[in-house]
């Protein structure tokens, strides 16, 4: 016996694995947040200051300081070292869109990255750079910072 044909919307919706998948992420995503806030999820909540992810070099004469900031303008940093800390913060603001924004992962608000500095760096001295979206600090070692080798005598 024949089935009859239906026409229209079908009985049974549609199964989506991408969504299934997206779902999932959303509500894992949610699920860390809860446990673990201080990651700070931009998705969920973008008062929170975050911090750019960054590398420290320590080179022969200086402590350079790498920050991923792409997308900012160097009007929108301030570095300031105080204290024997390095402060660098500012904030990146949601620029305006025509289209409709199907995922948004890119962090934006306020961001700062603190470090303690070594007692051997010359304050005086500390030059920033930004340059293809990479804030590069660096901080220069003073003389009295260097190592030296000490003879043992008998």
């Amino acid at each position: 016996m024949t089935q009859p044909v239906r026409r229209g919307r079908s009985a049974h919706p549609v199964w989506d694995p991408f969504h299934e998948i997206e779902d999932l992420r959303t509500r894992m995503d949610r699920l860390m947040h809860a446990t673990f806030p201080v990651a700070g999820f931009p998705e969920f909540d973008t008062a929170e200051a975050w911090a750019p992810l960054a590398d420290v070099e320590d080179t022969e004469d200086a402590y350079l300081v790498e920050l991923e900031l792409p997308g900012v303008d160097k009007d929108q940093i301030t570095v300031e070292v105080a204290e024997g800390e390095l402060d660098v913060h500012g904030e990146i603001k949601e620029r305006e869109r025509t289209g409709v924004v199907r995922r948004h992962s890119r962090r934006i608000g306020q961001f700062d990255y603190r470090t303690t500095l070594p007692p051997n760096v010359d304050t005086e001295h500390v030059s920033a750079e930004l340059t293809n979206g990479v804030l590069t600090v660096r901080v220069p070692k003073t003389e009295r910072g260097k190592s030296q080798r000490v003879e043992i005598t008998d």
